[in-house]
């Protein structure tokens, strides 16, 4: 039999030519471009279309696929009032994986599973995530959800729909930069999902909903959550030392630090750092970057851990102003792009996944009659 692995480390599960990480030496790449290029110089809807089509688009390209997701951006009424009827203390992500469930019967081409079909629900799919998020935080503050901009950008229109103003280019364009980060990680415990729901010819919103199911696992998608808590936690500079000998002599996790597939720091963490300094120089507000600095220098100077996408992306987001239980959600607003990439990859050479499992229970067993149990 063959050797089980836990949790299926060190197992390849499937090819793919969306995205590589180079663990040993921290590099990422999508569709063979450095991450560190698209961070610089590309924007979320170029990344996107890269990921699905395979390579960067020409500038007539470009401007028709940026139009296709303005034209989307609006989200049925009946969603709207479905998300009108959830009790106030829902879940952002459960909002979000059931809304999204509930796209599927409007879309227009639900029952098509051709390519073409696909790519369509994944561009309306794409659009119309920010702003399923961004009228729940008003919903659930009272507040009537803000119609999406038919000119902004993808992610200066969710700054836009949460709060109704025009967001500062520079704090739009670091959002920009961070759906870039996210957009797709190789094959992670929510592509994964994803890809297994995909590979039982099931539809692509049924793989979104399975992958957003898995995202808002605290394992995998809360973990820049914690991060923001545990600098709220600490709450100030000087506090940090004394915090973090506590928790490294209770051996407690430290979130935002190690990773299944780096051995060198994750190279998304390196853009966001810089991101993290450039908004506490330019906001004023130092306060969470020295925070985050100094926690990294504790940590790594007593385990050999990497830092991770998640340290750093906690405090750029919340610099931002944006609401904690947000995090896990833009997350999800930028992995679209890479789980409907792997969905269409699994589905052009689709085999059912089904692994084996080892079975370790007792054999043999007599079967006892219900008057003679004990």
């Amino acid at each position: 039999m063959t050797q089980s692995s836990k949790g299926l480390e060190g197992i390849v599960a499937a090819q793919t030519g969306i995205s590589h990480i180079d663990g040993e030496h921290g590099r990422l790449l999508y569709r063979g471009l450095d991450i560190n290029v698209l961070a610089e110089h590309s924007t979320f809807e170029e990344t996107t279309s890269l990921l699905w089509y395979g390579k960067l688009p020409n500038r007539k390209q470009y401007e028709s696929f940026r139009r296709k997701m303005i034209e989307n951006r609006l989200i049925p009424n009946e969603v709207i009032a479905l998300l009108l009827l959830l009790p106030k203390k829902t879940t952002v992500m459960g909002v979000l994986r059931t809304a999204v469930s509930a796209l599927a019967p409007f879309d227009p081409e639900t029952g098509d599973n051709s390519l073409d079909a696909n790519v369509n629900k994944s561009i309306r799919l794409t659009a119309a995530m920010p702003t399923i998020v961004a009228a729940w935080e008003r919903i659930r503050n009272g507040l009537w959800p803000v119609t999406p901009s038919t000119e902004l950008d993808h992610a200066a229109n969710f700054l836009y729909m949460l709060t109704g103003k025009e967001p500062d280019p520079a704090a739009a364009r670091v959002l920009d930069q961070c759906l870039i980060l996210h957009a797709d990680h190789g094959l992670n415990a929510s592509t994964f999902a994803a890809r297994i729901t995909a590979s039982t010819l099931s539809n692509l919103h049924s793989a979104i909903t399975s992958a957003i199911g898995t995202l808002r696992g605290p394992l995998h998608g809360g973990a820049n959550e914690q991060v923001m808590r545990m600098l709220l936690e600490i709450g100030d500079v000087d506090r940090v030392d004394h915090y973090m000998r506590g928790a490294l002599a209770a051996r407690k996790k430290i979130m935002g630090f190690g990773h299944r597939v780096y051995k060198a720091d994750d190279p998304r963490a390196a853009w966001l750092r810089s991101l993290a300094r450039e908004l506490a120089e330019t906001t004023g507000n130092q306060r969470w970057y020295l925070m985050s600095e100094r926690i990294r220098e504790i940590v790594q100077s007593e385990r050999s851990l990497p830092v991770n996408v998640d340290f750093y992306s906690a405090s750029v987001y919340y610099t931002l102003g944006i609401p904690i239980d947000l995090f896990t959600p833009i997350f999800a607003i930028s992995r679209v792009a890479g789980w409907t990439a792997h969905v269409y990859e699994q589905y052009a050479d689709n085999r059912l996944i089904r692994p084996e499992s080892e079975y370790v229970g007792p054999v043999d067993v007599p079967y006892i009659t219900l008057d003679q149990r004990p």
